[in-house]
């Protein structure tokens, strides 16, 4: 027997179904960001905790007082420590790379104006890099003979880096902006080298004249580069 239900009332019935999907679609959406949230939360607190103290001596309990989190929240999101570390380049510090010198160098015509104008850009961060150093080189030099899942991270980002560079030369050269005998590989390993090695040397001497200088000779290679 077929069920006589009156259309006001399946209209209201087919609202309340909305509204309650629609609540159920929303209480998820506010779960999802609030757990996006709480991750970007305890990677940032773990990279200024790997940033002071080195990965092997950073504590787990200094990063969940920086946050204010229960040890549940860090194991909700990582497995260990390890794991926290290995979102920590993959998540962090690959997204810094990518967006401070992959995506720039992918949209260019003119790579030297490019690299010359991050370079310059890149001078904010000379102060803390002098304080604590470069975290892409400072966990490169303590992790990379202990733990081949960092070093195999580390060396990605460089690799990328380096690869982002060459082919924005190689474009350079098509476009008439670099000079042809440019060999782009050789640049691009040795610009990354440079600058990753200025930022070694400026957390050892800790002197931001050394560090400019550096800087400015870079600079000056680079200019060489145009095609007059």
């Amino acid at each position: 027997m077929a069920l006589n239900i009156p259309l006001g009332m399946f209209v209201k019935l087919h609202k309340l179904a909305k509204l309650n999907f629609s609540m159920a679609h929303s209480v998820t959406s506010i779960r999802t960001k609030n757990s996006d949230s709480t991750r970007t939360l305890l990677l940032n607190a773990a990279l200024e905790e790997i940033q002071e103290h080195g990965f092997q001596a950073a504590s787990l309990e200094q990063i969940l007082s920086r946050t204010g989190l229960t040890k549940g929240a860090l194991y909700h999101h990582f497995k260990n420590k390890r794991e926290l570390g290995y979102s920590v380049v993959d998540e962090l510090i690959r997204q810094d790379i990518e967006t401070h010198w992959i995506e720039p160098l992918a949209a260019t015509s003119d790579p030297i104006d490019t690299l010359t104008q991050l370079m310059m850009q890149a001078r904010e961060d000379v102060v803390q890099c002098q304080s604590f150093g470069c975290p892409l080189i400072n966990l490169g030099q303590e992790m990379s003979n202990l733990d081949e899942g960092f070093r195999e991270r580390i060396e990605a980002i460089y690799t990328l880096w380096m690869e982002s560079i060459s082919s924005a030369l190689l474009r350079g050269q098509y476009e008439g902006k670099v000079k042809r005998h440019v060999a782009p590989d050789q640049v691009a390993s040795f610009f990354v080298a440079a600058a990753e090695g200025i930022l070694a040397v400026g957390k050892v001497m800790r002197s931001h004249e050394v560090t400019m200088n550096s800087a400015f000779a870079v600079l000056q290679y680079l200019n060489s580069l145009r095609q007059s």
